[in-house]
C-alpha cells in the first residue's frame, strides 16, 4: 500500500475521538521538531524557522515560521475539524431494567442515528480522575465490542422496511452494555477504573464516545476507496497535518488549525467561533505586528464535501456534482456559507494547475439548505481571504463513511502547495 494512504489509515484508527486525534497529530509534530507551547506564558514573537504547537483539548494549533517575520509575509492556515458526529455518554447513564445494563447516551451533532444500530461498538475518550486536591485526565480507548444498540425483530415491528427505522432517542438508544449482576453497583466506573488505573471512587467525571469499530480499509474492486467512520472531518485533518511537515521552508508562516465542536456550533473556547485561533496567532507572531500579519494571510478551509450518489443523483447541482478520485472541491455559496469567491478561487485554480491537481465544484442545490464549515466564522473573526475545498465522500455523518482512495493525495499535494502559496 501506498506508504501516504497506510498513515491516513493508521491515524482513522488511532483517532476514535477528537482527543485521541490531537494527541495522535502531537505525537508526529514532536517527533518531527514541533515543540509544545505553554499558552500562559508571555507572547513573543518566534525565530524563523520555529515549530511548535498547542492543545486544548480535542483542538490543536500548529506552527512553522517562515523564512520573514509574519507581519512581513503573512499566515498560510489550513483549518479543519476533529470533531464527527457519534453518541456520547452522559453523566450518570447507567440505566438498569429487565435483567440488564444499558448506557444512556446523546446524539452528538447532526449523525445518521439509524447507521449506529446493530454494530460492534467501542468505547473511548477521556476519564477525569482524582491526583491529591486537584484532577488529571486520562486518555483511554476500549477497542473491544462492548456496547450495542440493538434493533427490534421484525416479526415485532412489521413495518419497518415500508415506514424506515426510527428511534426515539431518550428510550429506544441507550446501548446494551451488560446483564444485570445483583452484587455489581456501576459495572461502567469498574471497567473505567480498570481501564485508567485508579480506584472507582477516584473517577469524577468523564468525556466519552462510541465508537464503530470496523478498521479503516481500503475498499472497491480495485481499491479505489476508502471506507471508515470519521472521514468527516479526520480526512482534512490528516491531509493538513501531512502538507505541514512535508511543505518546503517559504517565506510565509504555515499554520494548521484543527478544531473542536464544529458539528454542533463551534461556540466553545475551543472552538472555530471562538479566540483561540487569534491568540495563538498573536502569540507565535507578536501582538504589536498581528494586523499586518493578517493582512497578508490566507486561509483554506478544508472540510470534506458531498459526492454525487448513484441511486440519488437529483439530489446534488448537475453542473457541480463532484466525483470520488477527481480531486478536491472548490465549495461555493454566494451566501457565503462556503468561503470561496472569485479572487481566492483563483488563486487556487492556479495552484491546482501549477501543481499538477484536479480540481472541481461544488455548489449545493438552490433549493436545499446549505451546510457550512469553520471558513465563515474564521474569515470575519480574522478579516482574512478564505477558500473552502473538501474532498468528495458518501455516506457523510454515518457511523461508516466513504471517500477516493486517491483524492488524499490530491488534498495533501495542494495543502502544501498552498502552504507556500505567494
Amino acid at each position: 500500500m501506498d506508504p501516504l494512504l497506510s498513515r491516513f489509515l493508521a491515524f482513522l484508527d488511532a483517532s476514535p475521538t477528537p482527543l485521541h486525534a490531537v494527541h495522535t497529530t502531537a505525537a508526529r509534530l514532536t517527533a518531527e521538531g514541533y515543540e509544545r507551547i505553554d499558552e500562559s506564558a508571555p507572547a513573543f514573537e518566534r525565530p524563523p524557522g520555529f515549530r511548535g504547537f498547542v492543545v486544548r483539548e480535542g483542538s490543536l494549533f500548529a506552527v512553522r515560521v517562515g523564512t520573514k517575520r509574519p507581519r512581513e509575509a503573512g499566515f498560510r492556515v489550513v483549518a479543519a475539524h476533529t470533531d464527527s458526529p457519534n453518541l456520547r455518554v452522559k453523566p450518570n447513564p447507567v440505566l438498569k431494567s429487565n435483567g440488564y445494563v444499558r448506557l444512556g447516551v446523546e446524539p452528538y451533532g447532526g449523525l445518521q442515528i439509524a447507521t449506529w444500530v446493530d454494530r460492534d461498538l467501542g468505547l473511548a475518550g477521556a476519564v477525569y480522575v482524582r491526583d491529591g486536591q486537584g484532577f488529571r485526565p486520562v486518555l483511554i480507548d476500549v477497542r473491544r465490542p462492548i456496547l450495542r444498540v440493538p434493533t427490534l425483530a421484525i416479526h415485532l415491528n412489521r413495518g419497518v422496511n415500508d415506514d424506515g427505522l426510527k428511534l426515539n432517542k431518550q428510550k429506544e438508544l441507550p446501548a446494551l452494555f451488560a446483564q444485570e449482576v445483583a452484587a455489581e453497583a456501576d459495572p461502567l466506573r469498574a471497567l473505567l477504573a480498570a481501564e485508567a488505573a485508579v480506584e472507582p471512587a477516584d473517577i469524577l467525571t468523564w468525556d466519552l464516545s462510541l465508537y464503530d469499530l470496523v478498521p479503516a480499509a481500503l475498499g472497491g474492486a480495485n481499491g479505489e476507496f476508502v471506507f471508515s467512520g470519521r472521514l468527516d472531518n479526520l480526512g482534512s485533518c490528516h491531509a493538513g497535518l501531512e502538507a505541514l511537515v512535508s511543505a518546503e521552508e517559504a517565506e510565509q508562516t504555515a499554520v494548521l488549525a484543527l478544531f473542536d465542536h464544529e458539528e454542533i456550533g463551534s461556540q466553545s473556547h475551543r472552538g472555530a467561533d471562538s479566540r483561540a485561533l487569534a491568540s495563538f496567532l498573536s502569540g507565535v507572531g507578536g501582538a504589536d505586528g498581528l494586523e499586518q500579519a493578517l493582512a497578508r494571510t490566507w486561509l483554506l478551509s478544508s472540510d470534506m464535501a458531498h459526492a454525487i450518489h448513484p441511486a440519488y443523483a437529483d439530489k446534488s447541482e448537475p453542473e457541480h456534482a463532484p466525483r470520488m478520485n477527481a480531486g478536491p472541491a472548490i465549495k461555493q455559496n454566494v451566501n457565503v456559507r462556503y468561503t470561496s469567491e472569485g479572487a481566492t478561487t483563483a488563486a487556487f485554480v492556479l495552484l491546482c494547475e501549477r501543481l499538477g491537481v484536479p480540481y472541481q465544484w461544488y455548489v449545493h442545490r438552490s433549493d436545499l439548505a446549505c451546510g457550512s464549515t469553520v471558513g465563515p466564522m474564521l474569515s470575519a473573526q480574522l478579516g482574512v481571504r478564505a477558500l473552502d475545498v473538501g474532498n468528495p465522500m458518501l455516506s457523510m455523518h454515518s457511523s461508516r463513511e466513504q471517500c477516493g482512495s486517491r483524492d488524499h493525495a490530491h488534498m495533501v499535494k495542494a495543502m502544501t502547495g498552498f502552504f507556500g502559496l505567494v
